[in-house]
């Protein structure tokens, strides 16, 4: 004959007198309690400690989207500055070919400003890339930490 406890598990039945595993006969003066109560405060344990984690990657996540993304708009705003150094470098070259007029040299003045803008966008929109770090090191750490802590908790 078999029984069922509340988790779904079976177990075979113990003889009348016979003592259970989760008990014992004598009192050592340590509580006791049924394997079903254990598992549930470990299940419960795991459940938040994972509802802890997961909202810890979530504000690390949020932090480092937000550094990608100030860097991926600086180098969008490199991009079109580039685009207006090409503008302005053909215009020049245009009235440069037309005639020697001093509207080519405003031109040409202009597009160097654009060209300093775009380098300076470049260089500080690389620099913003490189300061994240999508590998959430405090998560990592915490989840390496909170492995022992499973271990024992399940032995």
């Amino acid at each position: 004959m078999s029984t069922s406890d509340p988790l779904g598990a079976t177990h075979a039945a113990t003889p009348t007198g016979a003592s259970s595993a989760s008990g014992s006969s004598g009192s050592s003066g340590h509580e006791t309690r049924s394997l079903g109560e254990i598992v549930g405060e470990v299940t419960t344990d795991l459940s938040t400690l994972m509802k802890q984690e997961l909202e810890l990657a979530k504000v690390e996540l949020k932090q480092e989207a937000a550094k990608a993304g100030k860097g991926a708009g600086m180098l969008a705003g490199a991009g079109v500055a580039g685009h207006l150094v090409l503008v302005f470098l053909s215009l020049a070259l245009m009235f440069v070919l037309d005639n020697a007029v001093p509207t080519e040299l405003a031109a040409l003045i202009t597009a160097v400003v654009w060209a300093v803008v775009a380098a300076i966008l470049a260089v500080s929109g690389r620099s913003n890339l490189k300061k994240a770090n999508p590998q959430l090191p405090k998560t990592q750490q915490t989840l390496k930490e909170d492995a022992p802590w499973a271990k024992t908790q399940s032995s």
